[in-house]
C-alpha cells in the first residue's frame, strides 16, 4: 500500500504477548506496542487529531507556527504533522529530557527552546509559561496544549480504544497506563468501558506527582510534588485530560523500577522500549501479582521507543551514577525507615506555634530540624542552627510564630531512593528529606540517618 504522507501511517499498531515477565501470573497480558507509531511514540495519534482539529476550527492557517510544551514525544508527531502539512515548530521542553529527545525534534527541523525543570508551573521560566508566551508573540500561531485540549483524548477514543477492542476480539478485562496528559490513559478508558462497563482502568503514577494522592482523597497536595527523573508522566498540574472517572486506580513506580523494567523489556521480550514503558509494566506486574485471574487479559500501552534514551535508561554507566545498577550493595529510605521498627513517630511544629516553643522541642526531643505543619500540609522547615543564627541576630524572635521565620519544606522522595542518591541531595539548604510509605505515613531522614546506614 502507497500513502500519501507518512502521518496516513498512523495507528494500527501491534499487540504482542508478554511470556517470560508475567510467566506464572494467571491470565493474558499483552502490549500495544506504540513505537510502530512513524515517531515512534502514542503521542502521534493526538498530535494529528489536536493539528487537524485546529484546521477545521480556523485556528491554524497555511504557513502557522505551532508552539507547545514537550516532554519530547508530542513535539516529535506534530514535527512529522508539520513536516507534511507544511508548517513550522518551535517547542519548549524540561531540561530533565534525554538529549536525544532534544536531537530528534532539531532534526525533523523544530526549534527548541530548553526551560529549567524545578520550577512552578506557573513560573515565567517553566515551559509551559514560555510556550504560552510565544504564542502570544507570534502572529498566526497556536499552542495546541496537550494538557487541556480535548483533541487529545479524544484521538485515543477514536483509534487507541477502537484497535484494542478489535485486537482482544472484546475479551479484554484490564487495560493499565501511564498518565501524564490523561490523553492515552482516559480517552482509550473511556471507549473501552463503553464497551465493557466492568473494564477495570489502571493508571500508573511516579513518585512526585499528585495523580495518586488527588485520586484517593480529592486533595492536590503540593507535598507531594517533588523532582523525579522518569520522563512523559506524572504531572505537578491537574491537566483537563485527566478523568479521574474511568481510572479506577493508581500505582505509584519509582523511577528505578521503571528504568530497570525497561531493561528488562529489551532483553527478555525484544522489546526495545522507553522509560515510562518499563514503568506502564512495573506497575501492571504489581498489580496483576495480586489481582489478576485465570481468564483475564490485560493491556499495557507501551508509550515510546528506547532510542529516546540511550544515554540514560540504556547507559551503563548512567544508571550505576544514579544508583540504579549498583557496584556496591546500596541501602534505600525504605531500609532506614524498617530499621526503626515503628519507633520514629514524626515530630511537627506548627507554623502558628511561637518559636520558643519549637525551641523547647528541639531540647526536649534532642533533633535539629523540624517539618513545619499547617492544617496537615507541610508548609515549611526549621533547624536548630538556623534558629540560633536569626536570636543572635534579634533576641525578640523566640516570641514570633514559626511561619515567620521558617525556612523552605523539606523535600519529599520516594521510598527506594538509594543512599547515595540520598547523600546527594542533603546538604547545608537541605538538612533533612521526608518519605511517605504506601500507608501513608511521613518519615524524616537525616543526614547523620544516612551515615549510620552506610557505615553500618
Amino acid at each position: 500500500m502507497i500513502y500519501n504522507s507518512i502521518v496516513e501511517t498512523i495507528g494500527n499498531t501491534p499487540m504482542v504477548k508478554l511470556n517470560k515477565l508475567f510467566k506464572g501470573i494467571p491470565g493474558t497480558v499483552l502490549a500495544k506496542v506504540e513505537y510502530f507509531n512513524p515517531g515512534n511514540s502514542t503521542k502521534d495519534r493526538m498530535a494529528l487529531k489536536m493539528i487537524e482539529d485546529a484546521e477545521k476550527a480556523g485556528k491554524l492557517k497555511p504557513g502557522g507556527t505551532i508552539i507547545e510544551g514537550t516532554s519530547g514525544n508530542t513535539g516529535m508527531g506534530l514535527a512529522l504533522t508539520a513536516v507534511a502539512k507544511g508548517y513550522k515548530c518551535i517547542f519548549t521542553m524540561a531540561d530533565k529530557q534525554s538529549q536525544e529527545k532534544i536531537n530528534i525534534l532539531k532534526a525533523v527541523g523544530a526549534e527548541v527552546i530548553v526551560c529549567p525543570t524545578n520550577v512552578a508551573p506557573d513560573d515565567p521560566r517553566s515551559y509551559y509559561s514560555v510556550a504560552r508566551k510565544l504564542n502570544q508573540e507570534i502572529p498566526n500561531s497556536i499552542y495546541p496544549n496537550q494538557y487541556d485540549n480535548p483533541s487529545n483524548a479524544q484521538a485515543h477514543y477514536e483509534t487507541t480504544g477502537p484497535e484494542i477492542w478489535k485486537q482482544t476480539g472484546g475479551n479484554l478485562t484490564h487495560y493499565v497506563a501511564t498518565v501524564g496528559t490523561g490523553g492515552s490513559m482516559c480517552g482509550t478508558a473511556k471507549f473501552l468501558k463503553e464497551k465493557n462497563p466492568s473494564l477495570i482502568a489502571v493508571g500508573i503514577d511516579t513518585y512526585g506527582s499528585v495523580f495518586k494522592k488527588y485520586k484517593e482523597t480529592g486533595i492536590f497536595d503540593e507535598n507531594e510534588i517533588y523532582p523525579y527523573l522518569t520522563e512523559g508522566f506524572g504531572e505537578d498540574i491537574l491537566p483537563k485530560n485527566v478523568d479521574f472517572d474511568v481510572i479506577d486506580q493508581f500505582i505509584k513506580v519509582t523511577d528505578k523500577d521503571g528504568a530497570i523494567m525497561a531493561r528488562k523489556l529489551s532483553r527478555e521480550e525484544g522489546l526495545f522500549v522507553g522509560w515510562s514503558s518499563g514503568s506502564a509494566v512495573h506497575g501492571a506486574l504489581e498489580y496483576a501479582q495480586a489481582n489478576l485471574k485465570k481468564n483475564d487479559v490485560m493491556v499495557i500501552l507501551l508509550p515510546d521507543h528506547g532510542t529516546r534514551y540511550l544515554a540514560k535508561v540504556y547507559n551503563d554507566q548512567w544508571m550505576k551514577d544514579h544508583g540504579f545498577l549498583e557496584t556496591r550493595s546500596y541501602g534505600t529510605a525504605r531500609d532506614i525507615i524498617s530499621q526503626r521498627n515503628g519507633k520514629d513517630s514524626l515530630i511537627t511544629v506548627n507554623k502558628s506555634a511561637k518559636v520558643s516553643d519549637a525551641i523547647l522541642t528541639f531540647n526536649r526531643e534532642g533533633i535539629d530540624q523540624i517539618p513545619v505543619t499547617d492544617n496537615g500540609h507541610f508548609v515549611g522547615s526549621i533547624s536548630s542552627s538556623s534558629i540560633l543564627e536569626k536570636i543572635i541576630q534579634d533576641p525578640q524572635l523566640q516570641h514570633k510564630h514559626v511561619g515567620d521565620v521558617m525556612d523552605k519544606p523539606m523535600l519529599f522522595i520516594a521510598p527506594d531512593s538509594t543512599l547515595d542518591v540520598l547523600s546527594s541531595l542533603l546538604n547545608k539548604d537541605n538538612k533533612a528529606v521526608l518519605v511517605r510509605d504506601p500507608d501513608e505515613k511521613v518519615h524524616i531522614i537525616t543526614q547523620h540517618d544516612v551515615l549510620k546506614a552506610m557505615t553500618s
